[in-house]
């Protein structure tokens, strides 16, 4: 069996330590002995649903896999917004990457797309950020850090937002019949309680996370096919 992924760099496996981002293919390693499978990982840093769509739709025409799982996981460069033009100008109007109803769209669509392969969708939901360790990791080369408070309001909002592109992605696999794999709740909800879960720039994994993301998709390794 071959199992591909299509996400950002979160199943890519990347990391930051030292203040430099590094691959870890752990998870791979230890999921594909497990279970004898292989792993095909499109994953790609700084990924988007849009970006992601382009890979699937060319591997459902070039490469179509029967009856494999092809795993989903993404919003997370969706629900970005352009810190710098919002550290320059806090009382302007800034959109996301995508929008949430261009996302929940474009997720079903890619849901569909997967199945047009003959591959068999499995959406997960995704891990949690902290919010103030990616606010000072975002105003790190200098980016006023209260005008971007200012916009925001709270800064909690930023994992709160980043929580409903989660939620959103729970809705399209709901809609499309697709199974879902709750890998967020696997996370603490508290934000001082995962912060050993994440990186020094508060979203990727640190590896204690991306040992709980392998324990989570292998206990979920029997998710039937149609939910």
């Amino acid at each position: 069996m071959e199992i591909t992924v299509y996400g950002d760099s979160i199943l890519k496996g990347v990391l930051l330590e030292d203040r430099r981002y590094v691959v870890n293919h752990e998870w791979e390693r230890r999921f594909a002995s497990r279970f004898g499978c292989t792993i095909n990982n499109r994953s790609r840093f700084g990924c988007t649903i849009r970006k992601a769509m382009a890979v699937i739709r060319h591997d459902a025409e070039v490469s179509p896999a029967p009856g494999e799982p092809a795993v989903l996981e993404l919003g997370g460069n969706d629900c970005d917004h352009d810190w710098a033009a919002i550290a320059v100008d806090p009382d302007g109007e800034h959109a996301p990457k995508t929008s949430p109803e261009q996302f929940f769209e474009l997720y079903r669509e890619a849901i569909g797309l997967v199945r047009r392969g003959g591959r068999i969708p499995v959406v997960l939901t995704l891990p949690p950020i902290h919010s103030e360790n990616y606010l000072r990791f975002v105003c790190r080369g200098g980016l006023s850090r209260e005008n971007i408070r200012r916009w925001l309001g709270d800064t909690q909002r930023i994992a709160r937002w980043q929580e409903s592109y989660s939620d959103l992605a729970a809705e399209a696999a709901e809609a499309e019949g697709a199974p879902l794999i709750d890998l967020r709740s696997a996370f603490p909800r508290e934000q001082e309680l995962i912060l050993p879960l994440v990186g020094e720039d508060g979203i990727h994994p640190s590896r204690l996370g991306q040992w709980l993301i392998y324990r989570t998709l292998s206990a979920n390794a029997g998710v039937p096919a149609a939910g």
